[in-house]
């Protein structure tokens, strides 16, 4: 048994398999974990157990999630058997009814902790790279972000998908880690007339519609349009970038009816000079209403105060005068002209405008 502030980590027990079974039944959990069966059953729990013990035996370890004070079971967690290089690997998974409450954070750290006192060096957990929850998790429980893995899981439709990487080392202290990139207050941005939202796999027929249009391929970097599948991964992998601090992407929405108006970002983000680079490009039926400087100014003004960044950047083309008013509006200056940076279409160069607001 393993203790903590917040929860304990005991061993699973029978009298756990019917909230077991009612969890894993919950699509918000069957989602990320692939191998559990549809529809999961008291049976399925009850052979759950059976294979819990069995991984003590191979070298691993299982444990159920209690509530430190009733006992109650939250979840399950577990150690893969050790890699051949000595390293260890953390799964759990959480009860609906526990979710945002600290549960996964607490008792990912007690694991990890239990387990360096074993010997072991490094830590390892995989995230679904659409599972945001999980890769805040490890970010809580002082695990650092060490990469992508390719199309490293089966999914249960047949895909595969890429699974973010972090990892624990013995020594490190295992505060949490804050991302450079916070979330929105209240998960989105508005000013009453627009509002900006994460993009997410939901947008992908939108801004696949938005980003080839003639008139925005025509100023983007290279001007060229994403195909389907290029649109759809952008989306669905939005907000693992997010949270490893490497863009920022939004959905540009009318805040009365929160119909998709355009898309906005912060790309190009460089942690060490506190900078980062806007982009923009809105569909025609909400052009002349300066829907596109709103979204602007609301962006930076969240990035000057929840952010280090202390510079945002644009670059336009020098023919692009109605994105050059944007940016006058939006408090920008022009800063000057830099001849031949873009590349254009059929090998040509293009000159590029730019522009820069700093934090006041």
């Amino acid at each position: 048994m393993i203790l903590s502030r917040d929860v304990v980590l005991r061993p699973p027990a029978k009298s756990d398999a019917e909230s077991i079974a009612r969890a894993c039944a919950d699509p918000r959990v069957s989602r990320f974990l692939p191998t559990l069966p549809v529809p999961y059953t008291r049976d399925d729990a009850l052979a759950y157990l059976g294979m819990a013990e069995q991984a003590w035996r191979d070298g691993g370890a299982s444990f159920a999630i209690a509530d430190a004070e009733t006992d109650e079971w939250l979840g399950n967690i577990g150690l893969k058997p050790l890699d051949a290089r000595g390293n260890g690997e953390v799964g759990y998974l959480v009860a609906p009814w526990a979710q945002g409450r600290g549960v996964a954070t607490a008792a990912t750290r007690a694991l990890t902790e239990w387990v360096f006192a074993l010997g072991v060096r490094r830590v390892e957990l995989l995230a679904d790279v659409e599972n945001l929850a999980s890769q805040r998790v490890a970010l809580a429980a002082g695990f650092q972000r060490e990469g992508v893995r390719r199309s490293a899981e089966a999914r249960r439709d047949g895909s595969r998908a890429d699974l973010v990487a972090f990892a624990r080392l013995y020594g490190e202290p295992g505060e949490r880690v804050e991302p450079f990139l916070p979330a929105l207050p209240g998960g989105s941005l508005s000013d009453g007339v627009v509002r900006l939202r994460p993009l997410g796999p939901g947008d992908a027929d939108d801004y696949h519609t938005l980003e080839n249009l003639p008139d925005v391929v025509r100023y983007s970097v290279p001007p060229q349009g994403p195909d389907r599948a290029r649109a759809e991964r952008l989306c669905r992998e939005a907000g693992a970038h997010w949270l490893a601090g490497e863009r920022v992407e939004l959905t540009i929405r009318e805040a009365a009816t929160d119909a998709f108006a355009g898309h906005i970002q912060l790309t190009s983000i460089v942690p060490v000079l506190c900078q980062a680079m806007t982009g923009y490009s809105l569909l025609p039926a909400f052009r002349g209403r300066g829907l596109t400087t709103r979204a602007v100014d609301l962006l930076v003004g969240w990035a000057f105060e929840h952010t280090p960044l202390a510079r945002i950047v644009a670059g336009t083309s020098p023919g692009n005068h109605a994105s050059h008013r944007v940016l006058e509006r939006a408090g920008f200056t022009r800063d000057r002209l830099v001849r031949g940076l873009l590349p254009g279409p059929d090998g040509t160069r293009l000159d590029d405008l730019q522009w820069y607001r700093l934090r006041e």
